[in-house]
Parts: structure tokens; C-alpha cells; sequence
């Protein structure tokens, strides 16, 4: 194994733009998703194991899917990019760089990535979830990204399984690290929850703790049911890490093609009838144990 590699030793590139020029026209899918991915194996059974899905094994005569290799690069993934927010962002608390984490290495974000890299195309899949839109699955393609990940640390070692991770993510990284536009999951679940269910979502604010240490909880709501949680020391910041949590369980809820589940209490309360120490404002409601919080303070 090659010997380990700090994330800033890595100098970035643009994934996409660059390998896009050394895939040769009509390649075979699985070497032009190693050149995406800027990695090319020295034992091939690896990156094929990386791409068998369990659907396939099993009409395959029960083989090894790459379920084994998932485990193995959720692992490298986490490491590579805790480390890396941890060395370039100091100043940052843990709750912070924990959510920065989180949402990269979502299942959203990562299947994010196979998408533009063309990973569903070198998959081997069984004919079911073949004809039902496998290739496009969120699960089925973060898990396999990961299970790449995992058979590129033990055919090049963890130099080589840093350099791939921060080559596909480096522009979410970016945007993470920045707060751009790509942080904004209020605004992604607001697109989401139109376009599913026509409607916008509800955030449930209580906050606790003396004035200058005060904690925000976030709760939202679509379509009488509670898609997210979330903590922050700001409304703010409570309510995007709510948004974040709904967008990944809706994406979930997208790949299994399941019926919406809905809460009873929430289905239960009739319609603009709100407890004694609820404030409603716009999408917001605030609670608080000493009475209403005051909209503006602490947003």
C-alpha cells in the first residue's frame, strides 16, 4: 500500500472538464469512469466488484455484490473529509464542521457526484431494478461511489483513495466551506416540497438557554408530516440543518417509490389553530417555555 497522503497535499482539478479529454470516444463505460475519477486500477476485479449490485449477484448465481466495498468507503470518505474541514477551517466549531461534513457526504450530494460522472452507466445491475430506474436511484448510486472509494484505497492505498475523494468533491467542498448557494437546503426543500406535494414547508422553532447561549431546535413540516430536525445557535442555522435532514429523507422516500407517511397529531390539529405559545410567522412558528420568542432576535 502506498503510504498516506494529508489532504493538503492535494493540489485540485477540475474532475469533470479534464477526464472528459482522456476517455477515449466509445470507451468502454468502466475505463471512462476511471478516467473520470482520475484513477485507473492496477487489479481490475476491483473496480468491477465496485460496481456489482446486489440485484445482479443475485441473478448471477449469488457472487459478491459490492456491499463489502460500500462499508469500506463510507469509512474513507468520512476520514478524508473530516480531516480536510478540520485542517482548513480552524476557526470552525465541531457543530459546524459537523454539518459541513454531513451534507457532503450525504447520499444526495453523493449521488450528486455519480450522476456527473457517469457511474450509473458502468453499473452492473439486475434486470429489475434495471427497469425500474436503477441507474438514477440516489441509494444505488451513492452506495456505489462509496464502494469505488473503498476499492480505490485497497488497490492504490489511502494517497490515492484522498486524491479521488477530493478530486469528485472539491467544488462542493468550496461551496460548503463558503456558504453558497449549495448550503441553502430551505431553498432546495422548498423546490422539492412544491414540485411533490404543492405545498411549502413549516418550520417549528424552540429555543432554550440563557440569552447569550441560547440552542435552536427546528422542526419542519410538509404535508402533515415531520421530514427533519436540526440544532443551531441560531434560528438560521437550526433551520437549514432541519431542511438538510428533510431533503436526504425525501430523496429516500423518491428511490423506494413509497406511499407519504403523515403524523397523526400533526393531521389531527385543525388548520390555523395554534397552541397557547406558538407564534406563527410566515413559514416560521416559534415556541419557547417563557412564552412567543420575538421574530428578528437572533435570526
Amino acid at each position: 500500500m502506498q503510504s498516506t497522503m494529508s489532504s493538503h497535499d492535494f493540489e485540485p482539478r477540475s474532475a469533470s472538464a479534464e477526464s472528459a479529454q482522456e476517455a477515449p470516444a466509445n470507451s468502454d463505460p468502466r475505463a471512462a469512469l476511471c478516467a473520470q475519477i482520475g484513477y485507473f486500477f492496477i487489479d481490475s476485479s476491483l473496480i468491477d466488484l465496485a460496481l456489482r449490485h446486489r440485484s445482479w449477484c443475485s441473478e448471477h448465481g449469488g457472487v459478491s455484490s459490492n456491499e463489502r466495498l460500500e462499508f469500506l468507503g463510507d469509512s474513507i470518505l468520512g476520514l478524508v473529509v473530516t480531516d480536510h474541514l478540520f485542517r482548513d477551517a480552524p476557526e470552525s466549531s465541531e457543530g459546524v464542521l459537523a454539518r459541513r461534513r454531513s451534507e457532503l457526504v450525504s447520499a444526495v450530494a453523493l449521488a450528486g457526484v455519480a450522476r456527473q460522472i457517469g457511474l450509473g452507466s458502468a453499473m452492473a445491475l439486475g434486470k429489475g431494478e434495471e427497469s425500474t430506474g436503477g441507474r438514477e436511484k440516489t441509494s444505488i448510486l451513492a452506495d456505489a461511489l462509496e464502494a469505488v472509494i473503498g476499492a480505490v484505497y485497497l488497490d492504490g492505498g489511502m494517497g490515492a483513495a484522498t486524491s479521488v475523494v477530493l478530486r469528485l468533491l472539491w467544488d462542493r467542498i468550496e461551496i460548503a466551506t463558503s456558504g453558497g448557494p449549495g448550503s441553502d437546503h430551505k431553498s432546495r426543500l422548498q423546490e422539492l416540497s412544491a414540485q411533490r406535494f404543492s405545498q411549502l414547508p413549516r418550520y417549528l422553532l424552540t429555543e432554550e438557554g440563557p440569552e447569550h447561549l441560547k440552542v435552536f431546535q427546528a422542526e419542519v413540516t410538509v404535508a402533515d408530516h415531520v421530514w427533519g430536525r436540526g440544532t443551531g445557535h441560531s434560528k438560521k442555522e437550526a433551520e437549514q440543518a432541519a431542511a438538510f435532514e428533510a431533503c436526504d429523507a425525501l430523496a429516500a422516500l423518491e428511490d423506494s417509490n413509497a406511499e407519504v407517511p403523515t403524523d397523526s397529531a400533526a393531521s389531527s390539529k385543525p388548520a390555523g389553530q395554534d397552541s397557547a405559545n406558538e407564534v406563527v410567522a410566515g413559514d416560521r412558528t416559534v415556541l419557547s417555555g417563557d412564552g412567543p420568542s420575538t421574530e428578528g432576535e437572533n435570526a
